[in-house]
């Protein structure tokens, strides 16, 4: 069972990160069910499996039970039967997963691609393409950490540009960020912390215990 990390982050909050090298049928033993037949792909299959499988975990490291995963009419994913909070994030080999008692949270991990440069005059502040340079890693921590701050709100339409925005940092192993969604009204301030690997990076809400 490759959980590569858990980290609890509170009595009833923790994340945890799971690199892909099973096969389904393992995947489907560890989750505890089967995967969908409107699942085509192989290596879809397996990531969703992986997903379950990992958020069961969490549940049953913060002393809940596990009785599977809903998704709302947005498409955001939520515990059957608990109260709990849960986000979810997948880039193969790894998929990545949070759990709190009350509070929305957000995870996502990415692998630092070309592309981050391309797209960054749209998902980038000035103020946040300026600090980024042409950093590919800084570039992705960005990414993640707007990735993230977008499921925790939940709702689709929010532009990453303007109304997900993150401070300038200075680009370490592991970190602090300090990330902000603008809707209506006063933005709402939320704390991030970030991981940076030589094949990923990962970003995640730092809710209050």
């Amino acid at each position: 069972m490759p959980l590569v990390k858990s980290e609890m982050t509170g009595v009833e909050s923790a994340w945890g990160l799971w690199e892909i090298n099973e096969t389904e049928q393992e995947l489907a033993f560890f989750a505890m069910e089967s995967c969908p037949d409107d699942i085509v792909a192989p290596s879809k299959r397996r990531e969703y499996l992986a997903g379950r499988a990992l958020v069961k975990t969490l549940v049953e490291k913060v002393g809940a039970e596990y009785t599977g995963i809903r998704k709302d009419e947005q498409g955001k994913p939520y515990l059957k039967d608990q109260k709990h909070e849960i986000s979810l994030s997948h880039s193969s080999p790894y998929v990545a997963a949070q759990i709190h008692v009350g509070t929305p949270v957000g995870i996502d991990i990415e692998q630092p691609k070309e592309k981050l440069l391309r797209v960054a005059p749209r998902i980038l502040s000035n103020t946040e393409e300026k600090d980024a340079g042409d950093n590919i890693v800084k570039h992705c921590v960005y990414w993640c950490a707007k990735e993230a701050m977008y499921k925790i709100y939940g709702k689709r339409g929010l532009h990453f540009n303007n109304q997900l925005n993150v401070d300038p940092f200075e680009l370490k192993k592991s970190g602090t960020l300090t990330g902000y969604i603008r809707t209506d009204g006063m933005p709402a301030v939320v704390a991030l912390g970030y991981l940076v690997k030589e094949d990923y990076v990962l970003v995640y809400t730092k809710p209050a215990p």
